[in-house]
């Protein structure tokens, strides 16, 4: 378990790099490392995610929930520079990443901290709510992030996420029908799903 992308405190051993990527018509600099998940670049589920996002009407703060070294948070944090984004993950290497990514891009509206699911985020409410969930932590995890971000959002915010298709696409946005009442799919592409609930 130790050696998971979403494992508190991975053990494999450290081997920084640093690389170039164009999100959103920005050209950023990330340093990633083994231990978080897709080290060596933005995976395609994380770009289609950030590409297709929209800024939501309603007023708040913007969460990355399970951020790894931090690209979708500091894509939408440069794209949105009036909204804050909190960027959180389990794993602290991760969280390490991402704190210098946010610092090496220069980006002044976002924070990265450790933290389980919504444990570090007690009564904080979001206006949206963006995750590439760790599938490989289960399904019953994965359906609990929904859960919880549902009781983490204002009305009328929106959860969005991106899921493969192979991977449990079809049932994730069942439970999310369920939860919110309606979702919509903004996009799919390569077999992956971007899901956008909105809480009513």
């Amino acid at each position: 378990m130790t050696n998971h992308y979403y494992s508190n405190k991975p053990q494999s051993k450290s081997s920084p790099k640093i690389w170039k990527y164009q999100l959103r018509k920005k050209e950023f600099t990330f340093i990633s490392d083994t231990g978080v998940f897709s080290k060596n670049e933005v995976d395609y589920g994380s770009r289609l995610l950030i590409e297709h996002f929209t800024e939501p009407s309603r007023p708040g703060d913007i969460l990355d929930l399970g951020c790894g070294y931090g690209p979708i948070g500091i894509a939408i944090a440069a794209s949105f520079p009036d909204r804050k984004i909190t960027m959180i993950d389990i794993n602290e290497r991760a969280v390490n990443l991402a704190k210098e990514n946010i610092r090496m891009n220069q980006i002044k509206n976002a924070e990265a901290f450790v933290s389980d699911r919504f444990k570090e985020l007690p009564n904080r409410l979001f206006a949206t709510i963006l995750t590439n969930p760790p599938i490989r932590a289960g399904k019953k995890i994965v359906h609990a992030i929904f859960e919880e971000s549902k009781s983490s959002l204002y009305t009328e915010g929106e959860l969005w996420v991106v899921i493969q298709k192979k991977q449990g696409a079809p049932s994730a946005k069942r439970k999310l029908d369920e939860l919110f009442g309606h979702v919509e799919v903004v996009t799919k592409s390569k077999g992956y799903y971007i899901l956008r609930a909105v809480k009513v």
